[in-house]
């Protein structure tokens, strides 16, 4: 009997409705994906990425495998992926973020603020020219004959997994759907590369682990004064606080601001489900209490919620990455060579603008290396890059510099890829 068939009587057997299939799809990617993360080659591995690239083959192969029309397969893309924006998997994906980014904003919070006053000028400076590198290469590549403004503004979107750049480019452009390509094929290595980079840079400078992590405790330890009295804990781990953060997060994300002249019919920008929650849980990590009502969350809940919020933001994208590599591809007119032309250009923005900052940083900045690579993955917009680089740290303070340069690269990358979309 083949798998096939296996699966056929499996699911005679076992009534799976609705949500579940899409339920059991995200544990099935998440133990396939960390068994891949957990290879380590010289002592590098994808970690938390594994996941991510097992979330993108599960969405091609679902997609492909639905056209068969076996049932037990197809339900897997119905109650799953089929439903573009509404999908299961884009609920997941959206959950994760915020639980993903709440968590960092309450660990950085404490740090954040000394560290930005002392470090405000290099972290804007960073920020700068990771997205100017970017957009400038975008334009460069745009030139090409046959490319375009669109193609090239998705793949710079893509190459630095901007969600909120792709939206704005889209809301430029005259073809979205061009735009939508661009960023589906440069998306995958914009992920990969930016994990790969935060773990090769310490290991080709030979740096010391633990001395670079002193370093940087030392610069970045604020003096804390800490309330003496009891104070008033919602519950014991945090739940309560961590969920008043995610709900006024959300609500701050919500808000948008037009950014050209044709008002609130043209392209808008917003802090989204990854500004909001970050914000807001930084100035509650900072002030850490309001009177005598404790706005603390231990460590144990931040890291559980950082862990899965990741893995959950890295399977939704990942899956619907998959998918739309089948979709867009397909509806192309510009035909498949496009695909091989979008990689490498997604490729070199994602590596040259965190090289180009990377080396302003250390040599004119004189940054320690782990806010270095903090700011770079803040830079590049890089959710997953973050969790990698507190991994390869050992610390979490990397968080304050990541938390530093996010709103500058941010409203820049919604700039550039409107006015690149607009103006060519």
């Amino acid at each position: 009997m083949n798998i096939y068939n296996l699966a056929v009587a499996f699911t005679d057997v076992v009534s799976i409705k609705g949500f579940t299939y899409a339920l059991i799809g995200v544990f099935i990617i998440a133990a396939l994906g960390y068994l891949l993360g957990s290879i380590k080659i010289k002592g590098v591995s994808l970690g938390t990425a594994g996941v991510f690239l097992v979330a993108i083959l599960y969405g091609y192969l679902v997609t492909k495998v639905s056209e068969s029309g076996a049932d037990f397969i197809r339900n897997f893309y119905t109650y799953g992926v089929g439903s573009g924006a509404n999908s299961a998997f884009s609920h997941f994906q959206n959950i994760g973020l915020v639980l993903f980014v709440t968590a960092v904003g309450f660990v950085a919070g404490p740090s954040f603020f000394h560290d930005l006053k002392k470090n405000a000028k290099s972290y804007v400076l960073i920020g700068v020219i990771v997205i100017v590198t970017g957009a400038v290469l975008a334009v460069l590549f745009a030139l090409i004959p046959g490319i375009g403004a669109e193609f090239s503004t998705g793949i710079l979107s893509g190459a630095l997994t901007s969600t909120p750049g792709f939206s704005a480019a889209q809301g430029a452009a005259k073809d979205p759907t061009i735009v939508a390509l661009g960023h589906a094929i440069a998306y995958p290595f914009g992920v990969v590369g930016v994990v790969l980079f935060v773990q090769l840079i310490p290991k080709f400078l030979h740096a010391n682990v633990e001395e670079e992590r002193q370093k940087m405790r030392h610069d970045d330890a604020p003096e804390r004064v800490e309330y003496s009295g009891k104070l008033f804990e919602i519950d014991h781990f945090g739940l309560g606080v961590f969920a008043i953060a995610v709900i006024l997060g959300v609500l701050l994300g919500a808000l948008s601001v037009p950014v050209t002249s044709k008002g609130y019919a043209g392209a808008k920008f917003s802090l989204g489900n990854t500004g909001g929650p970050l914000i807001v849980a930084l100035i509650l990590g900072h002030f850490g209490r309001i009177g005598k009502v404790s706005l603390k969350v231990p460590d144990t809940t931040l890291k559980v919620m950082r862990e899965l919020g990741l893995m959950l933001f890295l399977i939704g994208a990942g899956v619907e990455g998959g998918v739309s590599l089948v979709e867009k591809i397909s509806a192309s007119s510009l035909g498949g060579w496009l695909v091989l032309y979008g990689f490498l250009g997604g490729a070199v923005m994602t590596l040259l603008p965190m090289i180009a900052g990377f080396i302003f940083a250390k040599y004119v900045l004189k940054i320690q290396l782990f806010n270095n690579l903090g700011s770079i993955c803040g830079g590049m917009t890089s959710t997953p890059a973050l969790g990698t680089l507190i991994s390869t740290a050992g610390t979490e303070d990397v968080a304050g510099a990541y938390a530093a340069t996010y709103p500058i690269a941010l409203i820049l990358v919604v700039l550039a890829s409107n006015l690149i979309v607009s103006l060519m």
